[in-house]
């Protein structure tokens, strides 16, 4: 793969290519467990997202993948990516803390404080059973709620999947909302 980030290595002036071709198969790096893929074919595009270190530094960057808004955090010495905006009202998920609830890192968001596990997108909630005696609250999923891309680390720089359009989740509706537009962002 080491042609695979030349081609994609920011250019001079600070710009950077925004496409690749898919990486060659069996040493792809996946963000949630960081290991080598042996079996996995990659057919999307990938798009690049910055360089490993700065990510590392800032532990978390905003990027637009074919126009879509999404943040990539590093936690815990992994990568995370998903939509910007939260499923729930559209909370700007950059400026959110990551907590560890049952053993997962989550993202709060800043405004409703709803919690989204990082590595599956399932937003989470806290359920009491009122009949029980000691009604300690569990944790519990609402299913898969953020759409979440798929991080591929490469020679110092970081990639991320496009979007998987033909699958539905409650956050592309304020991933479509707020289209990333050249240097901006645009609200619909």
């Amino acid at each position: 793969m080491e042609g695979l980030c030349r081609r994609l290595a920011p250019r001079e002036g600070g710009a950077a290519a925004s496409r690749c071709p898919p990486p060659t198969p069996g040493v792809s790096m996946d963000s949630h467990n960081s290991t080598k893929e042996a079996d996995k074919v990659e057919t999307d595009p990938l798009v690049y997202v910055g360089r490993e270190e700065d990510i590392k530094r800032s532990q978390r960057v905003i990027a637009s993948v074919n126009g879509r808004e999404v943040v990539v955090f590093y936690y815990e010495k992994k990568f995370y990516a998903l939509d910007s905006r939260c499923y729930h009202a559209g909370g700007p998920l950059q400026l959110a803390d990551i907590e560890d609830i049952n053993g997962q890192p989550c993202i709060i968001c800043p405004w409703h404080k709803y919690k989204i596990t990082l590595a599956t997108g399932e937003g989470l909630y806290q359920e009491v059973d009122p009949t029980e005696p000691s009604a300690t609250p569990k944790w519990k999923s609402k299913g898969v709620k953020q759409k979440i891309h798929r991080v591929i680390v490469d020679n110092g720089n970081v990639y991320v999947t496009p979007p998987d359009l033909s699958v539905s989740f409650d956050s592309d509706f304020y991933a479509d909302k707020y289209k990333k537009t050249g240097g901006s962002i645009e609200k619909k």
